[in-house]
């Protein structure tokens, strides 16, 4: 199944593997009709090996392990290449030792392009002279050495915007596009049977009341004091998020239908207690749902709770409403 979040490393994978396939692909044809078979033989080999991770990687989206193998296969069908075609190989070497650090763990490429770069050392006549065999060891050892650097780099810095992506700058907690992952993530080890969930979707009372009467400043304040309490309130695998404006989300794991209803109230509390603005007490409406059977995504159990949340507000506010109570 095709994955639904591309990463770099997979990008990457794809391309490199295809374009190495069909060029490998085309040498071995070339070679076939010369009746170098031995080498064409080869050829053919590679290219079955290098095909099987990128497909691997297409499939599953697991770009890391897939990138590990290739790198690995990669060095070693250049290090078969260099026994076979001898120096004239050097062309696909440096290239391999640049590529390992765009598809794989920067350690793994490391250890590949080192074991590359002895074996070529120790393959009897490969070198012209000795000063040949210098000039490439210093070259790779380069290469790998700028590559290393570049690669520990680039990966915090995408790691670091990663982060900042998946947070929200105001509250410091994980945002819609965080929410959205983990319930994806929720539903499937529900379906898995490996743990039952509730959502509790809330917003601020009377909230644009705040931002009118005493500026967008203090709604933030408020907002961002509701973050606060709601972390604070968080078991330790339970998870909250801002989904936008004054309205929450927390995913709760729990087993009943009371646990919800506990989880509910228990929150509905903590926050009539302990949030304030400049005009007194702010309180907080709240929609759950507990995670049904015949939901396989979590939009349809989204929407349960949320038209549970609109159901507390229509209700006086300051309460929370369990969708199953609305059937």
């Amino acid at each position: 199944m095709k994955p639904k979040h591309r990463d770099f490393r997979l990008d990457i994978i794809v391309l490199l593997g295809s374009i190495t396939a069909v060029t490998i692909a085309s040498f071995g044809v070339y070679r076939g009709w010369q009746g170098q078979w031995s080498q064409a033989g080869f050829d053919l080999a590679v290219v079955l090996a290098v095909s099987a991770p990128v497909v691997y990687a297409w499939r599953t989206g697991d770009s890391l392990r897939a990138g590990n193998v290739l790198a690995v296969l990669n060095s070693v069908a250049t290090f078969g290449a260099c026994l076979l075609l001898g120096h004239t190989a050097l062309t696909w070497t440096y290239l391999v030792l640049l590529t390992n650090f765009f598809i794989a763990h920067r350690w793994v490429a490391v250890a590949c392009n080192v074991l590359l770069i002895v074996g070529m050392q120790l393959i009897p006549g490969f070198f012209h002279d000795v000063v040949h065999a210098a000039s490439v060891f210093v070259s790779a050892g380069m290469i790998t050495a700028f590559s290393l650097i570049f690669a520990a780099r680039t990966q915090d810095d995408r790691a670091h915007l990663e982060r900042l992506a998946a947070v929200d700058a105001l509250t410091g907690v994980p945002n819609r596009r965080s929410m959205e992952r983990a319930l994806a993530d929720a539903v499937g080890r529900f379906q898995r049977g490996e743990r039952r969930f509730g959502l509790v979707v809330l917003d601020l009372d009377h909230f644009k009341d705040v931002n009118d009467q005493y500026g967008h400043a203090a709604g933030d304040a408020a907002i961002a004091d509701l973050a606060s309490i709601l972390r604070f309130e968080m078991r330790r695998n339970d998870q909250v998020f801002r989904f936008g404006g004054e309205e929450f989300v927390t995913l709760l794991e729990l087993d009943s239908t009371e646990d919800l209803e506990a989880a509910a109230e228990r929150l509905r509390k903590a926050v009539r207690g302990s949030l304030r603005g400049p005009g007194g007490r702010i309180t907080i409406s709240l929609g759950a749902a507990l995670l049904r059977e015949q939901e396989k995504t979590w939009h349809d159990w989204f929407s349960r709770a949320d038209a549970a949340l609109y159901r507390a507000k229509s209700a006086g506010r300051d309460s929370y409403v369990i969708a199953d109570d609305l059937f």
